[in-house]
């Protein structure tokens, strides 16, 4: 099974979307901002994407400024709890496959852990 965090407003979303339908995988689409990864679900997605939770963050997105998060510094743990209360602030979209992650900026990110 295939997942994706899929915001289907998101142009990149939705390209990512399109190309694992292409493809005619099995996809668990999870609106995540309907349907938001808890604490756990985001601890996983970061190490399969072997970053730091602050990586995952939107920094240009409004809702970050208005929390202020640009002048303060957060542990990863401060992190995946901000990113589980506020998914708005997650990057998008994030694909899961076969114990692989990317996040589909570029799509080639994608494509790379499909064919992997």
């Amino acid at each position: 099974m295939t997942e994706i965090y899929h915001n289907p407003r998101c142009t990149k979303s939705r390209e990512a979307l399109n190309l694992l339908q292409s493809r005619g995988l099995d996809v668990r689409v999870i609106k995540y901002l309907e349907e938001p990864p808890s604490e756990k679900q985001l601890r996983q997605i970061v190490k399969l994407l072997g970053i730091r939770p602050e990586q995952l963050v939107r920094k240009g997105e409004k809702l970050f400024k208005e929390l202020g998060l640009a002048d303060q510094t957060l542990t990863d743990k401060q992190w995946i709890a901000t990113l589980a209360e506020h998914p708005k602030l997650i990057e998008r979209p994030i694909v899961v496959h076969d114990g692989k992650a990317a996040i589909g900026r570029p799509i080639d990110q994608v494509v790379e852990i499909l064919d992997g």
